[in-house]
């Protein structure tokens, strides 16, 4: 076990073996942190939360077994939040209240989860990539970088429930899946398309095109949708949205420009 001296631990949590907390860290009431977690520094770890939660494999003989949970710097995990084992997220990640992490989830930097979402684990989450409230990615889903997905829409991956078959679901670059949707297993959707709110989307969707209705179907051009204020373009989204993003100031051309 490592503990630093520059960690605040505040009462009644529980510590297990084999636990690495870097300096800064900040630990809140009531925190479970069962063993092989490695959190780094200036993390901050909200009440009630447990890290490392036990896989199947623990119901089997109460024996925790070895599934190492890494949470990356400067991230904020708030209250309630739990997280398994065998899982790795990088740096400047968050979480709302009550998310629910399992294993074998791959996470990469400045993503955000919202309040009450469930990832199921065995997912791959790139960079970038925001999640709001009441979000549920299925097992094997892969989201990649920039990626948007809003309230209460859901990834699918079983297309004969209930089967032993997982077929996940793919967010391609800077799609945009709007509030209510749902993904049915093995769609890829496409780099920056967009998911209008309610969809069910049952088959691939080309990247820059709109998808609506049930079934989904192609709406227009990304290009086609204005801001009903300005009559302005909108999309694609990067070239009027930077909050949060690494062109935040700069714009999109000139981040892009300055990486090569």
């Amino acid at each position: 076990m490592s503990i630093s001296e520059q960690a605040y631990i505040a009462d009644n949590v529980i510590i297990g073996d084999n636990v690495i907390i870097e300096d800064g860290v900040y630990i809140d009431y009531n925190v479970i942190i069962r063993d092989n977690v490695h959190i780094k520094r200036n993390t901050y770890i909200g009440a009630r939360c447990i890290l490392g939660e036990y896989l199947a494999d623990f119901y089997r003989d109460s024996k925790n077994k070895y599934h190492p949970l890494i949470v990356g710097e400067d991230s904020i995990i708030r209250s309630e939040t739990i997280l398994y084992g065998d899982s790795v997220i990088g740096d400047h990640f968050q979480t709302g209240h009550r998310v629910t992490i399992r294993e074998k989830a791959i996470i990469g930097n400045n993503v955000r989860i919202g309040t009450l979402s469930d990832i199921q684990g065995h997912c791959i989450i790139e960079d970038y990539v925001n999640l709001h409230s009441n979000v549920h990615i299925g097992m094997k889903s892969v989201i990649k970088k920039y990626a948007w997905i809003f309230p209460y829409v859901v990834l699918t991956n079983d297309p004969n429930p209930p089967s032993e078959q997982l077929l996940g679901v793919t967010v391609n670059e800077y799609a945009v899946i709007a509030t209510g949707s749902i993904i049915l297993p093995g769609v890829d959707i496409g780099k920056d398309s967009l998911i209008a709110a309610g969809a069910i989307v049952t088959k691939d969707v080309p990247g820059m095109k709109v998808y609506g209705g049930n079934p989904a179907k192609e709406m227009c051009d990304i290009t086609k949708i204005k801001n009903r204020t300005t009559g302005e373009a909108v999309y694609p989204w990067r070239y009027t949205f930077d909050r949060g993003m690494p062109w935040h100031g700069i714009g999109y051309d000139k981040w892009v420009a300055k990486d090569k």
